[in-house]
């Protein structure tokens, strides 16, 4: 993936990470923070939105190591901000 689609696949599951919060009431590192330790919902509805909510999070922390190991990559070429946005456009 080139920084464009990385940063398009950010935005996209930011979407669905802010239906979750809305629905829910929380923020995605806190249900996140629970999931993975295995706490159980306590309402047997909630189990796959839970297990969807903790994938789309965890997919997310994958695409944000993505983008910053790419501007990693693209700075040592075009160390300026100038030279970021021309390469990133």
């Amino acid at each position: 993936m080139n920084i464009r689609e990385i940063l398009a696949d950010i935005h996209a599951l930011e979407e669905e990470l802010l239906q979750f919060e809305r629905k829910y009431g929380i923020r995605s590192e806190t249900l996140y923070a629970a999931y993975v330790t295995g706490e159980e919902p306590e309402d047997d509805k909630w189990v796959l939105d839970f297990g969807e909510w903790a994938s789309v999070y965890k997919t997310w922390l994958a695409r944000q190591a993505e983008y910053r190991n790419e501007i990693q990559r693209i700075q040592r070429r075009s160390p300026s901000l100038v030279g970021l946005v021309r390469e990133a456009a």
